[in-house]
C-alpha cells in the first residue's frame, strides 16, 4: 500500500517569495545588458530603459525579500498584497520589452 505524503502549505509562499528575489536578480543582469547596449549605441531611449529597469530590478529584490522575512516571522496567514503581484507582473514585462528593444538597437 503506498502512503501518502503530507503536504505543508506554508512552503508555497515561502517559494514564491524566493522567486521574487530570483526575477529581481534576473532583471538586474537584463538592465545592465540593456545599459551596455544604450552606451554603445549612444541611445538615450535604451539607458533611460536600462535605468528604470535598475530601479525595478532593485524593488523586486526588496520586495521579495520583506516578503521572506514577512513569511518567517507571521506564517503564510494571507495572500500578498495585490500591489506586489502585479508590480512583479509589470517588472518581468519591462525585463522582456528592455530585452528585445536592446537587440534591436544593436542591430540598426
Amino acid at each position: 500500500m503506498a502512503e501518502v505524503s503530507q503536504r505543508d502549505p506554508g512552503l508555497q509562499p515561502q517559494r514564491t517569495a524566493l522567486a521574487w528575489v530570483r526575477t529581481g536578480l534576473a532583471v538586474f543582469v537584463n538592465a545592465l545588458i540593456v545599459l551596455r547596449a544604450g552606451f554603445a549605441t549612444a541611445q538615450v531611449f535604451i539607458l533611460a530603459l536600462g535605468t528604470v529597469l535598475l530601479a525595478a530590478s532593485a524593488l523586486s529584490v526588496v520586495l521579495g525579500t520583506w516578503r521572506v522575512r514577512h513569511l518567517a516571522a507571521h506564517g503564510a496567514r494571507a495572500a500578498p498584497p495585490w500591489i506586489l503581484m502585479v508590480g512583479t507582473v509589470w517588472i518581468a514585462w519591462l525585463a522582456c520589452i528592455a530585452g528585445v528593444l536592446s537587440m534591436v538597437a544593436t542591430i540598426e
